[in-house]
């Protein structure tokens, strides 16, 4: 049966409005109407006029680590926590699981172990490595979104770094692609790998942090910008920088976008615009990540750069382990796993910080759906309530408040900086495609809805 909700704070083209969306039984958006309507014969009539209503979060950056490493997370348990996050998509990495997708054989390994198990849409990145840009075109036409490649090692043996002659060759395969081509952007810099003093105690974060200095982003964006500046179809091809970090790589970033012509977007995470490495304790390698939180002042400017539009989203880079990879009882940082855990906490966190520095609601929304849907390709359907679009709705309380307890947390090890946070706003509910897939008081629906995003983009 088709439906209709209402509520009085709605959020639509960035404004909230009172509002009623009518959404059909095969859950897209068929009009929207102003103003809170009465229930009507053949709809079934959701009433949240005392609610806020946002669109489902895209959250384009997340390792769900199925098949080869699900003792790290998992397709299950991963989308249950996107659900419970207000999370509607999320874009699977291409590493972390085991074989990565850098292959078309691989992406099928993949879509076969995540079949019946998405709770939320789920989409997928292919991954650059060197020798594959003959996989690349065949990877864009069985629809995955984009690449992502590492300027670095990346921590797991099969997912080895590419130099900066394997990048111009990818750009070169992707000019002409509907495709994005993606960066961990952290570079040894000319000088070579920084020095950490021998006295320096690997269980205190200063010393980890002192050994991916600044100079490791910024080197690689360089060597990105400079690749780019070369390649003879640079107007088409789409870049992005994945997790930035460092208030360093700000100028090069913007220079590249406003004077450069380079399409070149830049997102960054929530646990860089929440945390500060001055609070971070000793042994606290729960917050170890690659490339590192780093000052204040850092985050200050990061915070700046969201609201100027040069970082254009928010993601989680959700990055779980095993406890015994994060090692935390002895909590050496150069032997743990490098990410930070929270996928379906980042609505809540992102409004806490937000809401501080007198940012409104509406800017959050941006950074995690309409903007993050555009990276993915995934405008016209994700991100927006707007006719034509995906029923994907959170039911939102920005006022409620509650502390991230282990019962709150739904993804599979339990190990995040964000256990003992109290954090700001509640999702209530959320739904997809117009299917009700959580509710605060009960939980995740017993049966997944979510499916396979695998049309090839178009843009």
């Amino acid at each position: 049966m088709a439906s209709i909700f209402v509520s009085s704070r709605v959020l639509l083209d960035g404004k909230f409005v009172p509002a009623s969306i009518f959404v059909s039984e095969d859950g897209k958006i068929t009009d929207i109407q102003p103003g809170i309507l009465e229930p009507s014969t053949g709809h079934t009539y959701y009433d949240y006029s005392d609610k806020t209503l946002l669109p489902g979060l895209v959250d384009s950056h997340v390792h769900l680590n199925e098949p080869g490493r699900t003792e790290w997370e998992g397709f299950e348990t991963g989308t249950k926590s996107a659900a419970a996050g207000g999370v509607t998509t999320v874009i699977d990495m291409p590493l972390n699981a085991i074989p990565p997708t850098t292959t078309v054989e691989n992406l099928h390994t993949k879509l076969n172990a995540a079949v019946s198990q998405a709770w939320v849409d789920v989409g997928f990145w292919g991954g650059v490595i060197p020798g594959n840009d003959n996989d690349l075109v065949p990877l864009v036409d069985s629809g995955v979104r984009g690449f992502k490649c590492f300027m670095i090692e990346s921590g797991v043996d099969e997912f080895p770094a590419v130099e900066p002659e394997d990048i111009a060759k990818a750009m070169d395969v992707l000019k002409n692609q509907p495709s994005v081509l993606m960066f961990h952007a952290e570079m040894l810099p000319p000088e070579g790998e920084a020095k950490v003093a021998d006295s320096a105690s690997p269980t205190a974060y200063d010393s980890f942090l002192d050994s991916r200095p600044d100079s490791y982003e910024r080197t690689a964006i360089e060597t990105i910008v400079d690749l780019a500046a070369k390649c003879d179809r640079k107007d088409t091809l789409n870049l992005h920088i994945v997790h930035i970090s460092s208030a360093e790589t700000l100028p090069i970033l913007e220079r590249a976008q406003n004077e450069l012509g380079i399409n070149l977007t830049a997102e960054t995470c929530f646990h860089y615009l929440t945390f500060t490495s001055e609070t971070i304790p000793n042994k606290g390698t729960h917050y170890k990540c690659c490339p590192p939180i780093r000052t204040k002042a850092n985050q200050d400017a990061l915070w700046a750069a969201l609201q100027a539009g040069v970082l254009r989203t928010v993601v989680s880079d959700h990055s779980p382990c095993t406890p015994a990879l994060k090692d935390l009882e002895v909590g050496d940082f150069f032997k743990s796993w490098g990410g930070v855990s929270g996928l379906g906490l980042g609505l809540s966190i992102l409004w806490t910080e937000a809401s501080k520095r007198g940012i409104g609601l509406e800017k959050v929304s941006e950074w995690t759906t309409r903007n993050t849907a555009r990276q993915v390709g995934l405008q016209g359907r994700k991100g927006e309530i707007a006719v034509g679009y995906d029923a994907d709705f959170v039911v939102f309380d920005p006022e409620m408040e509650f502390v991230v307890t282990e019962d709150k947390i739904h993804f599979k090890n339990k190990i995040s900086p964000y256990k003992g946070l109290t954090l700001k706003g509640l999702v209530e509910k959320t739904y997809l495609r117009g299917n009700c897939i959580y509710t605060a008081e009960d939980g995740v629906v017993e049966k997944p809805v979510g499916k396979l995003i695998l049309e090839k983009r178009t843009e």
